[in-house]
Parts: structure tokens; sequence; C-alpha cells
């Protein structure tokens, strides 16, 4: 008899701030290639290549629908489902979504959750504990994959197995979950061998997680089940309908899992939830001295330490650090101490009631279209460098309160303005009036490039009236 189907759902609508500068609101860190050539939400990807099973439903916020569906392309992912949340609800709504539309597919699917924001280093040992899994889960069990502690930590749940000494990758009960416990009985757990960190990995199938959502969070299941029924499609995602913000703001541990008895596959496959830069700097290739660096950096008579620029323009220098977090974007530094540097929240909350521009987003904007960056801003001006990727178009548009001026720098734009549509190659200029309705895109096979100059009362980037729109936010 064939096993049933395994069906991944990678959640990837969290907004991060603990990894700030380099991950902010608008671009958190499961989008952010902070180890390797790729974002963690393409390694999350990636590593189930190694498994056997479905494309998996990607679930996500609105802000970053067309940041998920292009970081997927970008690698070839092909047949995954792109599901857009109404507002964040916590994982426990999340996961319902995902297994009822998923049930409805295949009703004897298995349901893999994983989270996008995480590293796993060895990710062949990870693919053996899901095969290992795959029987229990069939028979109807939730099984969870806990990692094996190598150090008393705080800022992790735990799961008590029922007894110690088991090896990896093979199934035993597990008696309860615990949420982050202080330092003394961290050290306890860790020391007793009976703890397992939580990493938020669960496998089961469709018909018993709909059962155990149904029993133990009807509520949550109502008003998700209500939300699939009110969903929309656009374009290549499916939008979850209003009622789900009626849903209660749990995560599945608190829904679930804290109330069923399950099993749990002990795990080493070097995971980190990387929540935090000594985390990062943990998960880093470092020398014989500590120290790890990345980008334009550079490091003398330095210990322990994480030197990262995350800009090319931007040289980072170390001199005598220890046990030193310095990350340098291009509009933000940050200098922390590793062992405070899950206090990086704090100052993101006081920059937020600084009302620093950099406490959420980036220079650099991220558009289905492309991207922009402020290069200047003044009382009536600002300047922008704007990319449009081939076959990007902006949306027909016009403003109230600017006029625009826009030099193309490297490829070949195709302006609308009014009626007339014209060709506008590299070297060349074109003027949009205030108040006139205008559109920009790229036919060609290269990105455009252009330097756009606004001048009036008022650049905010709500003073668009859009009248068509290919990606649908018109």
């Amino acid at each position: 008899m064939s096993l049933p189907k395994v069906h991944p759902v990678i959640l990837c609508g969290g907004s991060g701030k603990r990894l700030w500068p380099a991950s902010r609101k608008s671009m958190p860190k499961q989008f952010v290639r902070l180890a390797g050539d790729t974002s963690l939400l393409q390694q999350t990807i990636r590593r189930l290549e190694d498994i056997s099973c479905a494309p998996p439903v990607l679930l996500t916020a609105n802000d970053y629908r067309f940041v998920v569906a292009e970081q997927a392309d970008e690698i070839g992912l092909q047949g995954h489902r792109l599901v857009v949340e109404p507002e964040g609800r916590n994982t426990g709504p999340a996961v319902c979504a995902a297994v009822e539309l998923i049930h409805t597919q295949d009703h004897d699917a298995l349901v893999l959750v994983c989270p996008a924001d995480h590293v796993i280093a060895d990710v062949m040992a990870f693919a053996r504990a899901v095969a290992a899994a795959i029987p229990t889960a069939a028979r109807g069990e939730i099984v969870t994959f806990g990692i094996r502690p190598d150090r008393a930590e705080t800022d992790y749940g735990y799961i008590e197995l029922a007894s110690d000494g088991h090896p990896d990758g093979h199934p035993l009960p597990f008696v309860r979950f615990t949420e982050k416990p202080d330092a003394a009985t961290a050290e306890a757990m860790v020391a007793s061998g009976r703890y397992v960190w939580n990493a938020g990995i669960f496998l089961a199938s469709a018909k018993t997680l709909m059962a155990a959502f149904g029993r133990h969070a009807p509520a949550l299941r109502a008003a998700v089940r209500r939300s699939i029924r009110e969903a929309t499609t656009d374009l290549d995602f499916l939008r979850l309908g209003p009622a789900y913000a009626e849903a209660p703001d749990l995560s599945i541990d608190y829904a679930v899992m804290e109330h069923v008895q399950g099993t749990v596959v002990p795990v080493s496959v070097g995971w980190s939830d990387l929540g935090s830069w000594r985390a990062v700097w943990e998960a880093s290739n470092r020398d014989a001295a500590g120290v790890t660096t990345t980008g334009q950096s550079l490091a003398l008579d330095c210990q322990d330490t994480l030197l990262t620029s995350r800009d090319d323009g931007i040289q980072v220098v170390g001199i005598g650090l220890r046990n030193i977090a310095a990350i340098a974007t291009r509009d933000a530094v940050l200098i922390a101490d590793l062992d405070s540097s899950q206090s990086v929240a704090d100052a993101v909350k006081e920059l937020k009631l600084r009302r620093a521009p950099q406490a959420e987003a980036f220079r650099q904007e991220f558009r289905p279209w492309g991207h922009y960056e402020t290069l200047a801003l003044g009382k009536r001006y600002q300047v922008k460098s704007i990319v449009v990727k081939p076959g990007g178009e902006l949306s027909l548009q016009s403003h109230m309160h600017r006029s625009e001026h826009w030099i193309v720098v490297e490829g070949t734009a195709k302006v609308t303005i009014g009626d007339t549509v014209s060709q506008v190659a590299e070297n060349q200029s074109v003027y949009i009036p205030l108040g006139e309705i205008h559109r920009l895109s790229n036919p060609g096979k290269v990105q455009l490039r252009l330097i756009e100059v606004q001048t009036g009362a008022y650049l905010g980037e709500d003073d668009i009236t859009r009248y068509e729109d290919i990606y649908a936010r018109a």
C-alpha cells in the first residue's frame, strides 16, 4: 500500500525586527539573503526537493505577495499555490487555512508545516527524519520535529520527551510543550536529556489536523472556513476573505499542539531560527578567532565578532573588537554586543517612536514591476532611481500635486502620456505635467533604469490615482 503524498505548507508572512537593519517590516528576514546567495524562503523551498512531495502552499501577507511570487519564480518553482492573508493572525489560522485548502485537493494528504525563516544545515538528515515520520503521520498522529539542544536557550520553546536516550530520527511520544523558560529552568531541561527545542515544524494528515482544530479551536476553524468560502482569485494569488480577521490570534502550539497526544522526532540537523545576530554569527563560517566577515568588511585583532556590510559602497572595519555584531546597510548601522542582540527589537520600537524611516523601510522599495530608491529629498523635490524588470509595467496613473521628469540611463522605456505612446531610449528624457495620465513600461529583454525627478507641493507615495494596473492594484 502506497503512503499518502506530502503537501508542504510554508509560512512566510511574518515581519521580522530582530535582525534589523538587514531585516525590516518592508522586507523581513525570510526574503533576505543572510546565508548564501539565496533567501531563507528560497532555501526552505529547495530543502523540500530532497523530499518526495507535492508543490507547496505558500501563505503570506498582502504586502509580500509579489516578493514571494518573484522569489519562487527565481528558483523555478512550479505548481505551487500562493495564499494571501488579509491580516496576520499567527500560525494557527494560517495552518488551518492551508490544511482546509489541501484537503479539498487530496483527502488523504499529509501536511508538512515549515516556517520560511529558519536555517537547516544538514538537509539530507532533515529529509531522512521526515521520511521516517511519514508512516506515523499516516496512522493519524501529529508529528513534530524537535531539535537536540546544544545549550540552555531561553528564547526557544521546549518539548519534553517521554524518556531520554532515544536515537535521532525515530518517533517517540512527547509529554508536553513548555514555553520559553528562565535560565535556570533551561539549564535543568538540557541537563536532563529529556527536552528538545520546538522548531515549529509539523507533519500530520489533513484529516487529523482538521479534526484537531475542530475539537480544540472551533472558533478559529469556523472563521477560517468562512474566509475560504469568501476567498477570491487575484492574478495568481488566492485571497482569503474578511472573515479571516475574526479568527483568534493563536499559534498552532496554543491552538492544537498543547492539547493533543502526539509524537516527536528528535533531530540534529544544524537548525537555527536566526532569531538574533548572535544566532546568525553561530550559523556562519568563522575563523580561528571566531570572526565572520561578509561583504566589504575587514577585521583586525577581533575575536568572536560578526562584521557585515550589506552595501558595496560601504567598507566596514573592525579593530580590537570582542563579542560584537556590526551590521552596515546603506542607510543604517547597528553596533551591538552579541549577547544583547536580542534587544534589537527594542531599538526598532524606539526608532518608530522617533519616526525614523529606517525603523521599518529601506531606501530601496520593492514593487511587482521592480524597485525604486530615493536618492535625494527636499521640501519640493525628490530624486529617485527606478528599475523596471523586463515585461514590467507601472499602472496607468496620475498625480494631483507633482510633475515628473524621467531620464533613461539604461534600456528602453515605453512611455504613455495622455493619448501619446513613445519609445524613450538611453540618454533621452520625457516630461509628465502635473495631473497628466501616464504609464511607464519595459518592453525590452534587459532591465530599464531611469532617474525620476519629482517637483511639487506634495511628494508622498499616496498621491497616485490608478486607472489600470496589470497587478490588480487599481
